[in-house]
């Protein structure tokens, strides 16, 4: 059974008088384990294909099911509990809470999930030992390097342990060898069995991917699926084990 099966998927923004077709009869199957490149220019629907996948919005026409489950009709409060358990985000501005440490962030949706502080220390203690963030656990967002704020904001989208991580532009603040470090990263995740669906203007990043989804007007152009195996990773980075 595919994780993701979009089906005819249409989501219509209305600016005043006039509409703008974000997606255009979008249909799509993702598998379990899957890492998935979104590419095209600005515009295309990419990051609102994201927000869909997300449950972060609702499309107009069509039906989105997860894991054999039809999300589109849960409300906002039972969306929110799946969105909590089976997805994670990373994003181009990291979305730290400033006044937060970086163990803080972390374990901010375990918090807001209500596992008993008893359960959240070792986890929080075992993602920042994972993610390389023992000597910057204390520190606030700050006073770390954009690189270390990257790991934190991949460290809290996964301590919730989802199926699936959606990464909009995860590289795109971070100079060449910082991202190579984060795509490696999120690249260990993805062979650990987490799958991966990155939307990317960078083509070297898009390229990595083993399967790349092309759009323009909101519609999927283009669904190629890499005929070899993924590039060499840019550096070693082991998968952090399942905590």
């Amino acid at each position: 059974m595919a994780q993701i099966e979009l089906d005819h998927i249409d989501r219509i923004f209305r600016l005043g008088d006039s509409e703008v077709h974000a997606l255009r009869d979008v249909t799509l199957r993702i598998e379990p384990g899957e890492y998935v490149a979104v590419m095209g220019p600005s515009g295309s629907g990419k990051s609102t294909l994201l927000n869909l996948l997300g449950l972060l919005d609702r499309p107009n026409a069509g039906a989105y099911r997860l894991e054999g489950r039809d999300v589109t009709t849960l409300s906002a409060d039972e969306q929110a509990a799946v969105r909590s358990a089976r997805i994670g985000f990373v994003f181009q501005s990291f979305h730290l809470v400033p006044r937060l440490s970086a163990a803080e962030n972390i374990g901010l949706p375990l918090v807001l999930a209500g596992v008993p502080a008893a359960e959240r220390a070792p986890r929080i203690a075992q993602a920042v030992k994972d993610f390389g963030l023992e000597g910057r656990a204390r520190h606030r967002p700050d006073e770390l390097s954009g690189g270390q704020r990257q790991r934190v904001a991949i460290a809290r989208a996964t301590i919730m342990r989802p199926a699936m991580l959606l990464a909009d532009e995860p590289t795109g603040n971070l100079d060449r060898a910082t991202g190579h470090e984060v795509t490696a990263l999120l690249e260990a995740l993805n062979a650990a069995g987490t799958t991966l669906i990155v939307v990317t203007h960078d083509p070297a990043m898009g390229a990595r991917a083993r399967r790349r989804i092309l759009m323009e007007d909101g519609a999927i152009r283009q669904d190629q699926r890499a005929a070899a195996a993924a590039p060499e990773a840019p550096d070693a980075v082991s998968a952090p084990p399942p905590r």
